[in-house]
């Protein structure tokens, strides 16, 4: 099981290599949150390559993909699709929408109203659409990356708290140093990699990471780990509201993916280390005036919770 779900990561590492320079980590956790099942939201500001980084994984896998570009009069209705009257028929027919599809990119998430965010809700949490009463499924797998400008206010809405705790992970892909830099120049200098950029992997072999995932062992030790951790952001004078029960769930499932990806069968501290700032941070609420951020706060809160030293495997 641990080779497989290595050499998965290895060969999809490599391809998105192609295209993204020297973004091993964002990538790593990208990746476990698409085995985990969960959804992915990238903040940062523009021109860092989040849409290049999006489009760079649909093409890497073997499944289709849409894009919405998100504006303030996108309607609900043009993320899910409508029933539309037929004159030749008299029948309406459905017109589905970009959410039928395996990997969704929302680009520019919080341009859109809060009512046409909220069109994401179910399908992200359920994976299903109801459409006039009609329940549907989407594609199977189903991910969406959604991206968002963190500077520019004008013209935007923020995510409401429920819409980013539908999401597993929140990445920043950063600015590249210098030597990063002058490697993307070079790959650039004359064509654009993302345009021969092949499919690696199949969607049969991304479920069968998926499910050595799932078998992934997490002893009572690391378990224990996971609820004192989340718990510690509850019970902080300086929240206004901690990490919920579907936080601590998104943080074993994260855990379990990257121990996966990492070539082993069970979870390690490690593990959950990793993914705990990006799974935890957007889910908490600090108090007005606080004079710490929320990055700051879970790198505190992990580096304060007691680190289990029992043997992890089975």
């Amino acid at each position: 099981m641990a080779n497989r779900g290595n050499e998965f990561y290895q060969k999809l590492l490599g391809n998105m290599n192609q295209v993204i320079v020297g973004k091993e980590k964002v990538l790593t956790l990208l990746f476990s949150a698409l085995i985990a099942g969960g959804h992915v939201l990238l903040e940062d500001v523009p021109g860092t390559g989040k849409t290049k980084l999006a489009k760079a994984l649909a093409k890497s896998f073997d499944l289709s993909f849409s894009r919405i570009q998100f504006t303030p009069d996108l309607l609900p209705t043009d993320i899910t699709g409508l029933n539309v009257y037929d004159p030749k028929t008299g029948e309406f027919v459905l017109r589905t929408g970009p959410v039928f599809t395996n990997i969704l990119l929302a680009d520019e998430i919080n341009r859109a109203t809060p009512r046409t965010q909220a069109g994401l809700l179910e399908v992200m949490e359920e994976k299903q659409v109801t459409i006039d009463g009609q329940t549907y499924l989407p594609g199977s797998p189903f991910f969406v990356i959604a991206t968002q400008n963190p500077v520019e206010t004008a013209g935007t809405f923020p995510l409401p708290e429920a819409q980013l705790d539908r999401f597993m992970m929140k990445l920043s892909v950063g600015f590249p140093t210098h030597e990063e830099e002058t490697e993307i120049l070079m790959k650039y200098m004359e064509t654009d990699p993302l345009e021969t950029l092949s499919s690696v992997v199949t969607e049969s072999e991304l479920q069968e990471v998926r499910a050595e995932a799932n078998r992934v062992y997490v002893s009572p030790a690391i378990l224990d780990y996971i609820v004192r951790m989340t718990t510690a952001t509850r019970e902080n004078n300086d929240v206004l509201m901690g990490v919920s029960p579907r936080g601590t769930l998104a943080l074993m499932h994260a855990a379990k993916a990257h121990a996966c990806l990492m070539g082993r069968e069970y979870c390690i501290p490690d593990d959950v280390k990793t993914v705990a700032p990006a799974v935890l941070t957007h889910r908490i609420i600090l108090g007005y005036g606080k004079s710490t951020d929320c990055v700051k706060f879970i790198q505190e809160v992990v580096r304060n919770t007691m680190v289990p030293t029992e043997d992890f495997s089975r």
